[in-house]
């Protein structure tokens, strides 16, 4: 289990966070959003260690974050950025091995894993591709690679994957495409938490769904249960309509349904982001 127990964090006389708690455990999806400053990004970098003074505690598969070398943390919690900046001409291989570091794998040992990552992200294709001759969609799903390779390795230890704002630069297919791929990590006893803007994707993907608002927690709990429309629209300040489309919850802004005349199904995807 990696918890947070009530975590509170200031910059000067601005409070980011405030007595903020959260579980993240093997085998589920958990999901962080609210507004822009709701304190998403400075909760993500506590979770990672990048963070270190605040007050409250985490704790990682039950010992305090603070009590772990760097290399012992890479080994348990991987972190993929919102954007990722590579200069070098790094063939795919070679960014998916910078996962490997604090690894002292053989070469045959550290192939192998490499190789691992790339069917488990569907890159087979891109084998032996320079890094920067590909779309911005597969760069990221490189870099998803990148994360699952540091975390293929025997330990019984539970294991995590910190996602910030993944989709935020990818088109329909290439979000639902790398979302899919990191829930299907839980299945492999791994814990997930990713930053999303988009409430649809969300609702979607989660288990576990936390609400922040100005640093502090509007709802969390499981997201069958707390993505109602009270919460959505106090943590975000404005009115929505749930609609339930097979089983599935969609959230549309009042805004967007007053403009549309007849047919709630001439709304498209896009227009709930």
């Amino acid at each position: 289990m990696f918890t947070i127990d009530n975590i509170s964090k200031s910059i000067g006389r601005k409070t980011i966070l405030r007595n903020c708690s959260l579980q993240i455990e093997p085998g589920k999806f958990t999901a962080v959003v609210g507004p822009n400053g709701a304190g998403k990004t400075t909760l993500l970098k506590i979770l990672s260690g990048e963070t270190k003074k605040f007050a409250g505690e985490v704790k990682l598969n039950g010992k305090n974050i603070s009590n772990f070398k760097n290399h012992e943390l890479s080994k348990l919690r991987a972190i993929l950025p919102q954007h990722t900046v590579v200069n070098f001409p790094f063939t795919i291989e070679q960014v998916i091995e910078i996962g490997r570091y604090a690894f002292k794998d053989s070469s045959a040992a550290k192939e192998e894993v490499i190789d691992k990552a790339i069917a488990l992200t569907g890159l087979e294709k891109y084998k032996g591709r320079h890094y920067q001759t590909l779309s911005g969609g597969e760069k990221q799903r490189v870099q998803m690679a990148r994360v699952i390779a540091q975390l293929l390795h025997n330990s019984p230890d539970p294991k995590y994957l910190l996602l910030d704002e993944p989709t935020s630069s990818l088109d329909l297919a290439q979000q639902h495409a790398l979302l899919a791929l990191a829930k299907k990590q839980c299945n492999r006893h791994i814990g997930v938490l990713a930053i999303l803007h988009d409430l649809n994707l969300a609702i979607q993907y989660a288990d576990d769904i936390l609400f922040l608002k100005e640093g502090q927690t509007v709802a969390y709990g499981a997201c069958n249960e707390v993505a109602t429309t009270d919460v959505i629209e106090e943590t975000f300040s404005h009115p929505v309509k749930l609609i339930e489309d097979n089983g599935q919850l969609i959230i549309v802004p009042k805004s967007i349904l007053n403009i549309q005349t007849k047919n709630l199904n001439t709304i498209s995807y896009g227009q709930f982001s």
